[in-house]
């Protein structure tokens, strides 16, 4: 009797439909997001999902990132949906691929979606390099479309003309399979769809009365995605050289040198996520080695140029990619290095007055003072001088109470002469 119920049980618990996860894709894709995005898939498979949506809004980010995402939307079990939202999103770039690559492609009204065509990290490449990044992004993008049955031609000139879309757009070009203004009408649509999965399979989607999930970043995933951010990256490499640099020259201070190592130590954390040009970090150094050098010889300013520079190119350099979204922006840069710069200004200012200052310790900070005679000087005797009693010989005589001005010191002794 319990084998009959559990043999009638089983097909009634398999056929049960699960959740659907929504994950989101929000900003650059960079090593952690991609993670991320593919953890949920892999949920999704092992928990019998009947379909996972994937909400972006992205600039673009890291080819590898954007080729794991896409590898893991391939492997995929469970049939995956990339919808461009909310209003006002976007899917350029690497976000593109991957709406591409998607079972299912759908945009909210007011989004767009393209702009796919490789970028150098400096900017530019020569012309043979040019062409053959093109062409390969190209293809890998022809091969996606083709096997979801989308616009080939319309999916390539994204690519290699930089071709960019609206919802609609794209809709009647068949690059995405509706427009939908969030997810529940996204999901309405979808009941009931058959869909092609890029093996060639087909499947039903049965989404009626299936209840949705968000899935968040776990704290550490969070933490991570915060700091795996081009700009903050440059602050926290600035950050802990300057730190460092205060502790190592003034020894004691503590805090400057707590917080440099704090900032080297998230530095380093992030480093694994993005691709750090080390190339850009020695420039960075060699920045701030010339403006610690501005304050010690005299560059007429030579010395800070240079630094500037240094720090410049070493910012624009610091993360190895050809996504322009996930290098330092100038905007960082420029500030970054101009306030540095007016420091080490600062610094050299600082300096040159210290060394216009009259001495006011040892024997140079006797040179000029006004002493007292205690008695008559004739032409030697004892004088008053800063609280102490000091043994003087006068150029000419001089009288008790007279005002003498200290000329010299020699060993333990003041050679004054008479004022007046």
């Amino acid at each position: 009797m319990l084998g009959a119920v559990v043999a009638l049980a089983l097909p009634v618990l398999a056929a049960a439909p699960g959740t659907i996860p929504i994950v989101e894709l929000d900003g650059v894709v960079h090593p952690v997001s991609a993670a991320h995005v593919a953890a949920t898939i892999r949920h999704a498979d092992r928990d019998g999902a009947p379909l996972l949506v994937l909400r972006m809004n992205t600039p673009g980010g890291l080819d590898t990132s954007m080729r794991q995402i896409v590898d893991a939307i391939l492997a995929s079990r469970t049939p995956i949906a990339v919808f461009v939202g909310p209003s006002g999103a976007r899917a350029a770039s690497a976000g593109f691929v991957i709406a591409v690559a998607a079972d299912i492609a759908a945009m909210a009204p007011g989004t767009n979606l393209g702009a796919a065509h490789p970028v150098s990290g400096m900017g530019s490449m020569d012309e043979v390099m040019s062409k053959k990044v093109a062409q390969d992004a190209a293809a890998y993008v022809r091969g996606k479309a083709e096997r979801r049955g989308r616009n080939v031609e319309m999916a390539e000139k994204a690519v290699l003309e930089s071709r960019a879309f609206t919802e609609r757009e794209a809709l009647e070009l068949k690059l995405i399979d509706l427009v939908a203004s969030d997810v529940p009408e996204l999901l309405r649509a979808l009941d009931g769809r058959s869909v092609r999965r890029f093996d060639g399979a087909s499947v039903t989607l049965r989404l009626a009365g299936v209840s949705t999930t968000d899935v968040r970043m776990t704290w550490r995933e969070l933490v991570l995605s915060a700091i795996a951010r081009p700009e903050l990256l440059f602050l926290l490499l600035l950050g802990a050289m300057a730190g460092i640099g205060a502790e190592l020259s003034h020894p004691g201070l503590l805090f400057p040198g707590i917080l440099g190592v704090f900032c080297l130590i998230l530095f380093l954390f992030a480093s694994q996520v993005l691709p750090v040009n080390w190339a850009g970090v020695l420039l960075m150094v060699l920045a701030l080695a010339l403006f610690a050098a501005e304050v010690k010889v005299t560059s007429y300013g030579l010395l800070t140029v240079a630094g500037c520079a240094a720090m410049i190119l070493g910012g624009m350099m610091l993360v190895d990619s050809d996504a322009a979204a996930v290098r330092v922006p100038l905007s960082v840069i420029l500030p970054g290095a101009i306030t540095v710069a007016l420091g080490a200004a600062a610094l050299v200012r600082l300096v040159v007055s210290a060394q216009r200052l009259s001495p006011t310790t040892g024997a140079e900070g006797m040179r000029g003072l006004t002493a007292v005679a205690e008695g008559p000087l004739d032409p030697a005797g004892w004088v008053q001088v800063a609280g102490e009693r000091w043994r003087a010989t006068a150029d000419r005589p001089v009288e008790a109470g007279g005002r003498v001005r200290v000329v010299a010191v020699e060993g333990l002794a003041l050679r004054v002469r008479r004022e007046g």
